[in-house]
């Protein structure tokens, strides 16, 4: 084996280990084991991480990037073990003596805090978790939020926040044909939901969300769209300034906003149960309890001003505040990265890995890829390119020499040691493709895709061969 002029054998292969089964660990994967072997640890019994757990279940042509990454995992020079949580089973000093190269994708499991008094009251929820819920997430199992009320408010306008508002909406036999967990389908069939208001600071030329997405909601059977036409002022006369991207996004919102329906949209609007809106210069200052004191009732915007133009435009509070009722409140502004180990360097402000281009700082051999470098930014392709950026900056230094690969490293055989003095048993690839093969054909049974399995228990049994198929009816 040649890396970029040097020859290895395979027993002195390069080792290198990545810390998450996500979209970006498998992306950096993918890149290097072209030159070295990998070996991609992952918290969770199961692979690819916001695939899974983050895209939406109407989505499923999104999720087709799973076939690459099961590739990357069935190659020679990849192993995967997963339910090993680093940080806490094995820390990232032990990885680094067992391997040449460290690579940090374990992604942004946190959330961004409103910061307003309230947040924590009854029916007030985060994005992360609310779509982590219908997901099948194991750490949002439990979450079952409360959709008894007439009106929702979603906090954010990007792709995530008009998901959460999709979905909220959805006719049921839509979600019926995707790999929506059954206990969320049964809770949205029970869903009292009516009004979804989507809010944001600034303005229709700000939004984060892509022009699909409003489509989407623009086109959902059984909805109409209800906007406040003062909010779209000056906008037809800014639209020529604009990139080609943003003046088509910006046009399908007036046109959706503004101008009337035709005759098949006529008609989807007459018959329509439900309502959604985008709400714009809106900030939420505080949620407001019910008389009982424990549960939202409403949520106290504070009414904005834009200062400056286009993309830089800042929101800047009138004074003014207003009232919107709403039982539900989905917080959409933003998932966040979390320190793994004392060890490693992390700003808390960024609430990221300082590095390099993903070289982390004042530690040699260690490297980070997607939103644990960059932040919670972008769509999986923007993932893809972050991470093919981070493996490229490894083997600059394989090349330069600046990584000492010349001593023989033991990788997955000394972890696994380590390991199994703590009594963790990893999942390897052909145990997730047990727990694949069981989903898919509880799918089946139902008209769906797959049926999730909901807790790590249970995907530990079947990856163990200790619970079949009939013991989950």
């Amino acid at each position: 084996m040649v890396v970029r002029g040097k020859a290895f054998s395979s027993s002195t292969c390069p080792k290198v280990c990545v810390v998450g089964g996500g979209p970006a660990g498998f992306y950096t994967a993918q890149h290097l084991i072209k030159d070295v072997q990998v070996d991609v640890y992952e918290r969770l019994p199961v692979p690819f991480g916001l695939v899974r757990f983050g895209v939406a279940p109407d989505h499923p042509e999104v999720k087709n990037v799973i076939n690459t990454f099961t590739q990357t995992a069935k190659h020679s020079r990849c192993s995967f073990y997963g339910n090993v949580n680093v940080g806490k089973d094995v820390s990232v000093g032990e990885l680094l003596q067992a391997y040449h190269a460290v690579i940090l994708s374990y992604g942004a499991e946190g959330n961004r805090s409103m910061g307003v008094p309230g947040e924590h009251l009854a029916g007030v929820y985060s994005a992360k978790d609310f779509v982590g819920w219908y997901n099948g997430l194991p750490s949002c199992r439990e979450l079952n939020p409360d959709l008894s009320c007439d009106t929702a408010m979603v906090l954010g306008q990007g792709n995530v926040a008009l998901d959460v508002a999709r979905i909220l909406l959805s006719p049921l036999d839509f979600l019926k044909k995707t790999d929506i967990t059954q206990p969320a389908l049964e809770a949205l069939a029970a869903s009292r939901v009516r009004r979804v208001w989507i809010v944001g600071r600034r303005g229709p030329m700000q939004v984060a969300c892509t022009i699909k997405e409003l489509r989407e909601m623009a086109t959902l059977p059984g909805t109409r769209p209800e906007m406040t036409p003062a909010d779209f002022e000056g906008v037809r006369d800014a639209l020529k300034d604009l990139p080609r991207p943003r003046k088509r996004l910006t046009e399908l919102m007036m046109k959706t906003a503004l101008e009337p329906p035709g005759e098949k949209e006529r008609e989807r609007w007459s018959g329509a149960s439900r309502v959604w809106g985008f709400r714009f210069f809106r900030s939420p200052v505080e949620v407001l309890a019910d008389s009982g004191g424990k549960k939202v009732a409403a949520v106290r915007l504070a009414v904005n001003k834009l200062e400056g133009s286009g993309e830089a435009a800042q929101a800047v509070c009138t004074g003014e505040t207003e009232d919107v009722p709403c039982g539900l409140v989905i917080s959409s502004i933003g998932y966040k990265s979390l320190p793994i180990d004392a060890a490693v360097p992390f700003d808390p402000r960024r609430a990221i890995v300082p590095n390099s281009m993903g070289r982390v700082q004042q530690v040699l051999g260690l490297y980070c890829s997607g939103w644990v470098k960059t932040g919670p930014t972008g769509v999986i392709a923007t993932t893809m390119n972050n991470s093919f950026d981070t493996a490229r900056s490894l083997m600059e230094d394989l090349d330069s020499g600046k990584l000492d690969v010349s001593a023989e490293k033991p990788g997955s055989l000394r972890i696994a040691a380590l390991l199994e003095e703590k009594g963790v048993n990893p999942v390897v690839f052909s145990d997730w493709e047990k727990i694949d093969r069981l989903e898919v054909s509880r799918g089946e049974v139902c008209g769906k895709p797959r049926e999730k399995l909901l807790s790590v228990e249970e995907m530990l049994a079947v990856a163990r061969h200790l619970i079949g198929h009939f013991d989950l009816q």
